[in-house]
């Protein structure tokens, strides 16, 4: 027998439009004694069955649905059907763009909520950051080994959203054998290096992949100042798009290294291109007071704000570097800039880059709306799943 949720009056409206979380100030009283992470059914204050979730007594999301379907029981042959629509999803994409590496479970857009599941070469890791997806580890283990037997299997649930759940961060080797670090991937015809133990996140930044290629259709004979540029992606895409000069900034030692082993990792020419240990705040204040010009500058910070408390100092972060960075720009100059904050609305961010002209006594024109990679799909249901905003604009 499974255990029920009910549900207060007018709280099931949300259910009926398939989005998959209940939050604990909805729910009117539970029928039975879930175990954290196991099954309960949700029905409506009237008795009418919504869907199928996961139990998570210590999260505000107190429960996450694994299915609108009254039929569909949550056992493995539901995650193997889920892994293996995901699957099919990416197969073009992954074709098209030559990926050894890409996202195969974008957790609730994917139907499997608190599970992300990123494929490097040979190795799937695995961020398991919900009570559910938690509940079902050695489940999903399982399935994972039955559709990709070549594949190790790594753990980087080190984020504190699973203290959340009353879930303590873990990692680790989850089945079979890690190759050596680093992990070699491919995307559209560019070689990167893969930490997965060390990395952030699961090991790199799928998400940015097309607006990487975006970026180098801007940068021919140009100068590009490359900021906060992690592994130094951006820089790769630059320097094979035939930049004149490229400057990669980032407050991290290791960041840098990792940046130069991927620009000769594709034989590429670094000798126009610096690397640069530095805040980026502090240097671009800097570079202005220096009179200092680039004709390309690409803002692609870490997340300013993880909650809504925080999202007014993420706006002013953002204003900040963006307004720097266009008074650093010469006239025409192009602006790459991005949110990965899922908490920053797209319409705010695009107000908060104008308002950053403005101060800049800068007039910006946006040629381009950018997003996330088509392997970190949106589900219609859930538009929290959209989180990467991006602008290119010409600034003048």
């Amino acid at each position: 027998m499974v255990d029920r949720i009910k549900l207060k009056p007018g709280r099931e409206k949300s259910l009926d439009r398939h989005h998959p979380w209940i939050f604990s100030s909805g729910i009117h009283n539970i029928k039975g004694k879930p175990l954290m992470g196991a099954t309960v059914d949700v029905v409506a204050h009237d008795g009418r069955w919504l869907g199928r979730g996961a139990w998570s007594p210590e999260s505000q999301i107190q429960v996450r649905i694994w299915s609108f379907d009254r039929d569909e029981e949550i056992d493995r042959a539901f995650f193997l059907r889920r892994i293996q629509r995901a699957q099919l999803g990416r197969d073009a994409l992954i074709a098209s763009h030559g990926l050894t590496g890409y996202r195969l479970i974008a957790a609730e857009s994917d139907g499997l909520p608190g599970i992300t599941i990123d494929r490097y070469a040979n190795v799937l890791v695995c961020q398991l950051l919900s009570a559910g997806a938690d509940y079902w580890r050695e489940t999903l283990v399982s399935v994972l080994a039955e559709l990709y037997p070549d594949c190790a299997i790594y753990e980087r649930s080190d984020v504190d959203s699973r203290k959340k759940e009353g879930l303590a961060p873990t990692t680790g080797l989850l089945h079979g054998t890690l190759p050596m670090m680093p992990v070699i991937i491919e995307e559209n015809g560019v070689k990167i290096a893969v930490d997965v133990i060390t990395g952030h996140k699961t090991g790199f930044y799928l998400d940015q992949r097309d607006n990487r290629a975006v970026a180098a259709r801007y940068v021919k004979g140009k100068s590009v100042l490359n900021c906060f540029c992690y592994t130094g992606t951006f820089g790769v895409y630059a320097a094979k798009g035939g930049a004149a000069t490229i400057e990669n900034v980032d407050v991290s030692a290791l960041a840098l290294e990792t940046a130069k082993a991927n620009m000769a990792l594709n034989e590429l020419d670094d000798s126009q291109v610096t690397y640069t240990e530095a805040d980026v705040f502090k240097l671009l204040r800097q570079y202005r007071d220096e009179g200092r010009k680039f004709d390309v500058i690409v803002l692609d910070p870490p997340k300013f704000a993880d909650n809504k408390a925080q999202l007014p100092g993420a706006c002013r972060g953002y204003k900040d570097i963006n307004m720097l960075a266009m008074q650093l720009l010469v006239p025409g100059g192009t602006l790459l800039t991005f949110s990965c904050s899922g908490l920053m609305p797209a319409d705010l961010f695009q107000k908060i880059v104008a308002d950053a002209a403005l101060d800049a006594k800068r007039e910006a024109q946006f040629i381009e709306r950018l997003s996330q990679a088509g392997d970190h799909p949106i589900a219609a249901a859930f538009p929290e799943g959209f989180y990467l905003k991006g602008l290119v604009a010409t600034v003048w």
